[in-house]
């Protein structure tokens, strides 16, 4: 709050130094707008007594007013909205890592419930629940017509106890139905894996304990590689990333970035504009980089995606991005209460804004439906072919005696290397398209400080800024 306090007084002296030349213009224009927001509020007073005094049942106070202020949030754009002490409680149990539910990043399109992005290891990943999804019902009852506050309640419930959502999918021809077991939620929020000889960083989410996990977990898989001499690069997987914390994103950034900027954020007024610069150090070390995103990738992941993309310090591979370009600040207005509004949109390095448009990736990777396994007469998978295949098979080929055992075993390595890169591509095209890209980058021995000066964004400045979030 202080930040928005010192703007407010530094607006109220500019007011005085142009009220000294047109006092009286400003004094009378002032005075009219001022009357006619005193009409409105008198006009929400009247409607409010209306409604207390002759609705066919008795309201609560309390949720009239609450349900007013909401709408007058929600009205403002999807992401702006009142968070009663339940919901304020709930959204910093969240930021913090754990939270009882289905596992899922919802918005609102259209009146409907929107899945941003389905959480990883959650009852309603493991359900098949997907980014893009429409849910129209909850155990059967609509939630056409509920606000977004509304809708999420309705899928709250015990730990245990099961839900049935109705699921509208693109390429369906018919809704369907997914019952799902709700469970507490336990935010894995950097998960790493090696592949070949590239580390896999996934991040789910950007809450408290992101970049401190991120760094931990690079360290122990570096190590597990052999050190950093050993790996060829880096995949950052951001699929399904719903966003977060603005400072997290930018820390992240910054861990990957020696120098330049990283985000802006500017307001409705210029004197609250923003900018964030990166520091001297890369846990990369200067390793080749890709990121994934998809269409579930939304708000920190698009930072984070830009700021590497723009400074060509990442390939990023997948699918377009959500495109949610704005800032939301998280406002508390009584000892248990806040608002999330909307204050300002953010700007990638090159000073392009992705609202509504999203991230396009350098290269478009689809990732290819799953197809049913095919079996022969005997029900074993066709995977390989019952007819000779090579030299070696045939019977009495000359043994190859050209190389020692140790270049022998060398190669059988690196076969096996990239038959499992190859098998990855049945589980995960766009995971296994990154790493061939990192085996290739190291194959010409590339490095990031080696990419020209001018081909990145220049460094427009030194700012810094703290105590915003974005969701």
């Amino acid at each position: 709050m202080k930040h928005y306090l010192l703007a407010g007084a530094i607006g109220t002296l500019a007011g005085i130094t142009v009220a000294t030349q047109f006092a009286g213009p400003l004094v009378a224009q002032e005075s009219g707008k001022n009357a006619s927001v005193y009409e409105q509020l008198d006009l929400f007073g009247n409607v409010f007594e209306r409604v207390r005094s002759d609705y066919v049942e008795q309201a609560d106070d309390k949720k009239l007013i609450e349900a007013a202020i909401n709408g007058m949030l929600t009205s403002l754009d999807p992401h702006s909205s009142f968070l009663s002490a339940k919901d304020y409680e709930d959204m910093q149990t969240q930021t913090r890592g754990s939270f009882g539910g289905l596992g899922i990043e919802v918005g609102q399109e259209d009146g409907l419930v929107k899945v941003i992005s389905p959480i990883d290891d959650t009852p309603a990943a493991e359900a098949g629940v997907q980014a893009g999804d429409f849910i129209t019902h909850v155990n059967g009852e609509s939630l056409m017509g509920l606000g977004l506050d509304e809708a999420v309640e309705k899928m709250r419930g015990p730990v245990g106890s099961e839900i049935k959502i109705t699921i509208l999918r693109q390429g369906e021809n018919e809704p369907f139905d997914l019952t799902i077991v709700r469970d507490v939620i336990k935010l894995t929020v950097v998960k790493t894996r090696i592949e070949g000889h590239a580390v896999v960083l996934r991040v789910t989410t950007f809450n408290d304990e992101t970049m401190d996990t991120l760094r931990a977990e690079m360290a122990k898989a570096i190590k597990e590689a052999g050190g950093i001499d050993k790996v060829t690069g880096f995949v950052l997987d951001l699929r399904n990333n719903p966003g977060g914390l603005l400072n997290q994103a930018i820390e992240v950034s910054d861990a990957f970035l020696d120098k330049g900027e990283i985000v802006s954020t500017r307001g409705r007024k210029p004197e609250e504009s923003e900018r964030w610069n990166a520091k001297l150090g890369d846990l990369a070390e200067g390793k080749p980089m890709v990121v994934l995103i998809n269409g579930g990738s939304a708000s920190a992941s698009e930072i984070v995606t830009g700021a590497l993309q723009d400074h060509r310090r990442a390939i990023v591979v997948g699918t377009k991005s959500f495109g949610k370009g704005s800032v939301q600040t998280v406002m508390p207005v009584t000892a248990d209460s806040a608002i999330r509004l909307t204050t300002a949109r953010y700007y990638t390095p090159s000073g392009r804004s992705i609202q509504s448009l999203g991230i396009q990736p350098d290269i478009i990777v689809e990732q290819p439906p799953v197809k049913p396994e095919e079996t022969d007469e005997a029900g074993k998978p066709r995977t390989e072919s019952k007819f000779l295949s090579s030299e070696a098979d045939l019977r009495g080929a000359l043994n190859n005696d050209s190389i020692s055992d140790e270049e022998r075993k060398q190669i059988e390595a690196e076969a096996k290397e990239v038959a499992a890169t190859a098998k990855l591509r049945e589980d995960d095209y766009q995971l296994a398209y990154a790493v061939d890209i990192l085996k290739g980058l190291a194959a010409m021995d590339y490095s990031a400080d080696k990419v020209a000066a001018d081909a990145k964004p220049a460094n427009t400045g030194e700012a810094s800024g703290q105590g915003t979030r974005t969701e």
